[in-house]
């Protein structure tokens, strides 16, 4: 079993960065792709990067591309979301999220094929 937990959130102006670390525990998530998804009040869950297993290639949803870079460190079996010029339409509550069985060259995008997730950290931008 693996256990995820996030941390870095807060709050924030327009403009201004924050890091968003996940760090992983039961066993190592090298081989997992990875991912951070965000949910705001009376919104569904929705994607927001991913990084995948020995590639580590990225993909991001189109509203934060050029503004927010996911990476890895898997000796420390942690997760990251470096967010840059954050906007109010950036708050949510961002989850981490690993998937154990991955096929090497697929981004996966959909909360349902995560089969672990953190409990999320809050992220408030106001303007």
């Amino acid at each position: 079993q693996v256990q995820l937990v996030e941390s870095g959130g807060g709050l924030a102006q327009t403009g201004d960065s924050l890091r968003l670390s996940c760090v992983a525990s039961g066993r190592t998530v090298r081989s997992f792709t990875m991912g951070w998804f965000r949910q705001a009040p009376g919104k569904e869950r929705e994607f927001v990067a991913t990084i995948v297993r020995s590639t580590d290639g990225t993909l991001y949803a189109d509203s934060v591309k050029g503004r927010f870079t996911i990476s890895r460190d898997n000796d420390k079996n942690m997760v990251y979301l470096q967010m840059n010029s954050l906007k109010p339409e950036d708050t949510a509550v961002y989850y981490c999220a690993g998937k154990s069985q991955s096929a090497l060259y697929y981004y996966y995008t959909l909360a349902s094929d995560y089969d672990y997730w953190g409990q999320g950290t809050q992220v408030t931008v106001s303007s």
